[in-house]
């Protein structure tokens, strides 16, 4: 006997709790947790089916709550602590990341319905509309975790939903040391460069943690300072900045009407007075905006974006400024040049670690391009950090009195 003709009976026998816990419920009334507890308890000793253990008792009895309270399978799995990613294939393949490790998970939705209706219920409750009209919508779960849905006929077999998690814990630099994500002398070095407001540039591909880096970089920001930060879906998890001002973008409606961009967002923060500004993240025409106010004297703004290395992740702006502005090759140059001091690539290794894969100081132009020189660098094939070479533009170090 297979494993799923052993579970077939109980799933079945889960389906009839279910219904029968609905078709008893009085819609004119309202109904709190205990009373579709007991309702759910009043079931299970009603209905006929498997023997049950206490332990498969409190799991059922939480099971059917779950599918009729809150988000069903999903819920148990956004109740691990350990799950970082969660990915919906459709009803019956849900993927998780523990430990920085892919797992196919046990669980599954009753019918491809059921997976409708929590998708349905998750963009709900932020007053947002996904159908075969609008088949791709970005959103967020209440605990702040991002969400992206995918629907047929895009999705081309079933639903698809995405959830990235973030610690509840905030991110620091203690603990990405205690990671091995960095050694303690670059943790330093970066230290000095935020206090003193260098300009810097996160590179990195997914999930290679460069939000969880601006994050504990954050941590360094003087407390006396105005920061704007401007993200697609709030992710950063920054404390300890009373002057924090948090703006999110918002997509078109059903009309095409009423969305405000990043791009908007950014020359709006322009206005508020800022120290520092914060972009999330930059995927396209926004790195216009974003070297704008990197040259417009807001020192030591940061922000991030997907790339092979510290050198691609230049190429990847001037593609992204070009989609925004129709600017001569060389000028757009001349603004990260200016703009930008300093680039940091994470990366994810074979063993599914993060690190710190370089840091590069912007030195200027040579030949018409952006030079960088790499100050660290992390060798993979010894598992270890190089320090190439000394920072070269001390003059912001110098002025906030640290010794060169």
């Amino acid at each position: 006997m297979s494993v799923s003709d052993v579970k077939r009976p109980m799933e079945e026998y889960k389906k009839r709790l279910r219904e029968r816990v609905l078709s008893s419920l009085d819609l004119s009334r309202q109904y709190d947790d205990e009373d579709i507890l007991s309702l759910i308890r009043d079931a299970i000793c009603t209905e006929s089916g498997p023997m049950l253990s206490v332990a498969d008792r409190i799991r059922t009895e939480k099971e059917i709550f779950d599918s009729i309270r809150k988000l069903d399978v999903l819920q148990e799995l956004l109740e691990d602590e350990d799950i970082t990613e969660i990915m919906i294939n459709g009803p019956d393949n849900i993927f998780v990341e523990k430990a920085g490790r892919i797992i196919r998970s046990d669980r599954h939705f009753i019918s491809p319905d059921k997976l409708d209706d929590i998708i349905q219920q998750i963009v709900a409750e932020n007053n947002q509309v996904v159908n075969e009209s609008r088949p791709i919508v970005d959103t967020r779960l209440p605990d702040g975790s991002r969400v992206n849905i995918v629907l047929p006929p895009i999705a081309v077999d079933n639903s698809i939903v995405s959830i990235r998690r973030f610690p509840k814990e905030t991110m620091t630099m203690e603990r990405l040391l205690s990671y091995g994500s960095l050694t303690e002398e670059m943790a330093e070095v970066l230290k000095k460069l935020v206090q003193s407001g260098y300009n810097i540039f996160i590179s990195g591909s997914t999930g290679s943690g460069k939000t969880s880096l601006i994050n504990a970089l954050s941590g360094y920001i003087p407390k006396d300072e105005r920061l704007i930060t401007i993200e697609d879906a709030a992710e950063l998890q920054i404390r300890g900045i009373p002057n924090l001002v948090r703006l999110e973008s918002r997509d078109a409606t059903l009309e095409g009407k009423l969305a405000v961009p990043i791009r908007e967002l950014l020359k709006s923060a322009l206005r508020m007075r800022p120290d520092r500004i914060i972009v999330g993240e930059c995927r396209g025409a926004e790195a216009v905006e974003m070297l704008m106010a990197n040259n417009t004297g807001h020192a030591g703004s940061m922000s991030s974006g997907h790339a092979n290395s510290a050198k691609d992740m230049i190429s990847r702006l001037e593609t992204m400024v070009l989609m925004g502005m129709d600017l001569p090759l060389l000028a757009i140059r001349k603004q990260i040049a200016s703009g930008i001091d300093i680039f940091v690539h994470v990366g994810r290794q074979p063993d599914r670690s993060r690190k710190v894969e370089e840091i590069a100081e912007v030195i200027g132009m040579k030949d018409g391009e952006v030079e960088l020189r790499t100050i660290y660098s992390y060798k993979g094939e010894t598992g270890s950090w190089e320090k190439e070479n000394e920072i070269l533009h001390t003059e912001k170090l110098v002025r906030h009195g640290f010794s060169v």
